[in-house]
């Protein structure tokens, strides 16, 4: 049983990202369909999810069309509720609930001075004071949920929820502007950028396409906050340790070196996201370390 998601360009898109990662943080399976923002992919591309106009959209397995972050939590959590999308605690669940609502509609001085882009990291943006203002709402939250949760978990509410997931966007946004937030919520901005699928998502980010320059800014730059990535790096060639791609099963026609050993991938892509964040990816540090 598969599901459909409909996604923007993966570096740029953080309605997307936040839906995506209910599917992949939860194990249930998808298959995405990407289009790039700012042309006329996406609409023409919702032409078969009607009556959605944006993205993430989602389609069921019985053909529902489920737009909107807030409905495909929610669908989905009913569908499998075994896979612990809100936490099984009432009031737990209640506190995840009341942080996605917030985060769904809120913040707008903060999305609109700092858009997200996972592909840089500056030293400053110079964020006004509705940025601020914006980030020490973010700060009370977590706090709050926290506290009247009793996490003792890097996530707000115990294990990793939904409400991990719509806040996934925002610990982004505060990495790639280097944002003043306080000890505590700087802890869990860098749990996000250190998740498994923050990291997937992320490493396909990168080679998902040409730069948009709606999302250019001229701030000085900065290494990447989060995790370093092994020393991984395309090579020519089809000659690897492997003959089937780690992902597919098919045939190697293209090759990455990591500390002088050489692996084969189906395609482009598949070497390439490796590229970008090895560890990244379960299936190739199982080859790796096969």
């Amino acid at each position: 049983m598969t599901y459909d998601l409909v996604i923007g360009d993966r570096a740029y898109s953080s309605w997307s990202l936040r839906g995506w990662f209910l599917f992949d943080a939860f194990g249930i399976p998808v298959k995405c369909h990407t289009a790039r923002l700012y042309t006329d992919e996406l609409p023409n591309l919702l032409k078969d999810y009607f009556p959605a106009k944006t993205a993430p959209t989602m389609r069921t397995p019985d053909g529902s069309v489920v737009p909107e972050t807030i409905a495909i939590a929610e669908e989905l959590a009913t569908r499998h509720p075994d896979a612990g999308l809100w936490p099984s605690d009432p009031h737990a669940r209640a506190t995840a609930r009341v942080l996605a609502a917030e985060m769904h509609a809120g913040f707008t001085a903060l999305r609109s001075h700092c858009p997200m882009n996972l592909r840089v990291s500056y030293t400053d943006c110079q964020p006004p004071e509705a940025v601020l203002s914006d980030l020490r709402r973010l700060e009370t939250l977590w706090a709050w949920a926290r506290e009247t949760t009793g996490s003792e978990t890097p996530w707000l509410c115990g294990a990793y929820s939904a409400a991990d997931a719509f806040f996934a966007p925002v610990a982004s946004r505060i990495g790639t502007y280097n944002l003043p937030v306080n000890p505590q919520a700087m802890l869990y901005v860098n749990a996000h950028l250190a998740h498994p699928s923050f990291r997937r998502w992320r490493a396909m980010g990168m080679i998902d396409g040409a730069d948009q320059e709606f999302y250019r800014r001229d701030y000085p730059r900065r290494d990447w906050p989060g995790p370093n990535r092994l020393p991984a790096r395309a090579v020519d060639g089809t000659e690897a340790e492997n003959t089937a791609c780690p992902y597919s099963g098919k045939p190697v026609t293209h090759v990455l070196e990591l500390y002088g050993r050489r692996f084969g991938f189906c395609r482009a892509f598949c070497r390439d996201k490796t590229v970008a964040d090895p560890e990244a990816w379960p299936e190739f540090m199982a080859l790796y370390h096969s």
